[in-house]
């Protein structure tokens, strides 16, 4: 058993840590404030190689494997975890669902400006009544002639107003549950495509999050992803990927908060001498180094498992080790943040200080990408199978 990265991985952590220090760190605490996205920052991330992080090169992805994205989100989020959230919704939930699942000439069509950033995309899944059921989704695409006309409304669409490409997910057989489902590809400049609102979030201020609208939308017949009514192949087939992947979020969003109260606990003087020289913050420290430690493990062990599953290896026993792996990581975050608002005392709670967004941010990965309910249930299921 080997607990050491590849040179390869330890090359691209080091990259994208660097990158994460010299272009997000000082924009990180405007994004917050303002809510915006960083103009010319989809550029930069496709110029740092990682927007197609895990598309085949012939369509100008960088052909890595899923520990290589995972490893990527995590020191995006170290730093800026809004950033890492909308580069995940684009890298993984469209550009290597589209990877895997498209045709060939879809592949030719849309991933190359994906990989570039000259596209930004998404994943329209979720509905104002279907969350956690996702296969309780209403959109409906009925087909006449070369084309389908979709009407529905997606919300909580991550990108969803910068998008360009959406991975969307309809119901073509409305009485057939999970076997009626179709994904498609959507330009949203087809027509009948709109964004309703921009949503206004307690965290991850900056990566933007939209409700959608699609009215009479027309989409070619050729922009189906996979086939008519198998949509629920592609949604489960990236699942495990996409939980893997997102615990690194949320282990990314811990080691930041983490970095801050140990820094913060060395330089803050009470009673004459430094509050980490006091036991009762030592032994917060010593619990949030180990929690993070025992996290990355899991989050590290899920990413490669993850990717060998989607090269024909390890079956379901990635369902299991994928949940277990957002599960924990996302807990851990939270409490890994509250503990670090805590050393910081009343500063922490000042917006001045940039530990309070860490902990803002940190609660969405018990929510986003399945709640921590449903992961419960996935691995129960897994186990009760034994």
């Amino acid at each position: 058993m080997d607990f050491n990265l590849s040179d390869e991985h330890k090359m691209l952590k080091d990259s994208v840590a660097n990158f994460a220090a010299k272009e997000l760190h000082q924009i990180a605490e405007e994004m917050d404030q303002t809510d915006d996205w960083p103009e010319g920052m989809w550029k930069k991330l496709g110029d740092l190689g990682i927007n197609g992080i895990s598309v085949d090169t012939e369509y100008g992805g960088a052909g890595a494997d899923v520990l290589s994205a995972s490893l990527a989100c995590e020191e995006l989020a170290r730093v800026c975890p809004a950033i890492a959230l909308s580069w995940g919704a684009h890298a993984n939930l469209c550009c290597n669902n589209l990877n895997t699942n498209a045709n060939e000439e879809q592949k030719k069509k849309y991933l190359p400006k994906l990989c570039t950033g000259e596209h930004v995309g998404a994943l329209g899944l979720t509905e104002p009544n279907a969350g956690s059921d996702a296969v309780s989704i209403q959109t409906t695409a009925g087909k006449e002639g070369d084309h389908y006309v979709v009407n529905g409304t997606k919300t909580f669409i991550t990108n969803g107003p910068d998008a360009d490409t959406i991975v969307l997910y309809t119901k073509t057989d409305k009485e057939a549950g999970a076997k009626g489902i179709t994904a498609f590809i959507l330009d949203t400049k087809f027509p009948g495509f709109s964004v309703s609102k921009r949503l206004d979030k307690v965290g991850n201020r900056g990566s933007q999050t939209g409700e959608l609208i699609m009215e009479d939308c027309i989409i070619p017949a050729e922009n189906i992803l996979g086939a008519e009514n198998r949509g629920i192949a592609v949604m489960m087939g990236g699942l495990d990927v996409e939980r893997a992947f997102y615990s690194t979020y949320a282990l990314g969003v811990a080691e930041g908060a983490f970095e801050l109260a140990l820094k913060y606990s060395k330089e803050r003087v009470q009673f004459k001498r430094p509050i980490a020289s006091f036991q009762f913050i030592q032994g917060k420290l010593a619990d949030m180094f180990t929690q993070i430690e025992a996290a990355r493990l899991l989050c590290y062990k899920a990413a490669m498992m993850a990717g060998e599953a989607r090269e024909g290896g390890k079956g379901t026993e990635v369902h299991q080790i994928s949940s277990a792996a957002i599960l924990f990581a996302a807990e851990m975050s939270i409490k890994v943040c509250e503990e670090a608002v805590q050393i910081h005392g009343g500063y922490g709670y000042c917006m001045e200080y940039p530990v309070q967004r860490f902990w803002r941010d940190a609660k969405l990965g018990t929510i986003g990408a399945g709640t921590s309910e449903i992961r419960r249930i996935v691995i129960a299921g897994e186990l009760l199978k034994m």
